[in-house]
């Protein structure tokens, strides 16, 4: 296994991120969302790079074969271990590409590290710009939602994971848009984080504000989300990414669930190629 050291744990230890990379030719960074692993990335490893891309993609803390933090499961920390891997394999012109809970760590680096190394950015089902319903933000969800996650993860992990995982890729009594063996394997690496991490990081994708953080991007930006996410909805993450990145180009995927890495990976793949070679993306701009 290929690991990229973060800095240090508070009792002094090496952090280590897992990673892979492939392919060769101008840098794609794939962040994970939550509480997957880059393993999540399956279907896009294995088209990207066949398209003159070097395709990185690693596992935050507290996930997957990364090291187990008890602390630093906050985006501050996470912009911290994102620049460590942009700098650790030197990545020059990059477009990261975050999905979900990784869609704020695209965010958070942009604005804390000046959007160094970075040429373009993509959102995809991504958290941002902020999930918590609050004075300031009528829009949001409200906490108890995010009370409730984290009670079902506290009384069962693994039950909790398995009745998200049917949400996450939008299977119902009639839909089924992904087989029983896709389910059992996104079972399979999300079982890997950390109780830890898996609690902690549903109150830093809900409670983190990203309104900020968004107007420091001015490089091209897409957003990508499905008309059907019931796991963040479009209305109150996609749908509203322009009014804080006023160039951003927003694509809505019609009936996608939150998980079209998987359920739409042809198009997504597609579309991820055509922004990085600077070739048309179909689909709505400026939507609000």
């Amino acid at each position: 296994m290929s690991y990229i050291k973060a800095g240090q744990d508070a009792n002094g230890a090496d952090v280590k991120l897992h990673y892979t990379d492939q392919g060769t030719g101008n840098p794609i960074v794939l962040i994970h969302g939550w509480p997957a692993t880059y393993e999540m990335w399956e279907y896009q490893l294995a088209e990207l790079p066949k398209h003159g891309n070097r395709v990185v993609a690693y596992t935050r803390r507290g996930f997957g074969n990364s090291s187990k933090t008890w602390d630093g499961n906050d985006y501050d920390t996470f912009a911290d271990d994102l620049n460590a891997v942009l700098t650790e394999l030197d990545l020059q012109n990059v477009t990261l590409v975050g999905f979900s809970m990784g869609g704020g760590e695209v965010a958070r680096y942009m604005s804390k590290y000046n959007g160094a190394r970075v040429s373009k950015v993509a959102f995809v089902s991504a958290v941002t710009p902020f999930l918590l319903q609050t004075e300031g933000n009528p829009d949001g969800a409200p906490k108890e939602n995010f009370d409730k996650m984290v009670e079902g993860i506290r009384k069962d992990r693994f039950d909790f994971l398995a009745t998200f995982g049917k949400q996450f890729f939008g299977v119902g009594t009639i839909s089924h848009p992904v087989s029983q063996p896709t389910l059992d394997w996104m079972q399979s690496i999300c079982q890997l984080a950390s109780p830890r991490a898996t609690e902690q990081c549903v109150y830093a994708f809900a409670a983190t504000d990203f309104r900020q953080d968004l107007a420091t991007i001015k490089v091209p930006t897409l957003v990508i989300h499905g008309s059907d996410d019931q796991t963040v909805p479009a209305k109150v993450s996609g749908e509203r990414m322009t009014q804080f990145v006023p160039h951003a180009q927003y694509v809505e995927y019609s009936g996608a669930p939150h998980g079209l890495f998987v359920t739409e990976k042809d198009r997504l793949n597609r579309d991820l190629q055509a922004f990085v070679s600077g070739t048309t993306v179909e689909g709505t701009a400026d939507r609000y």
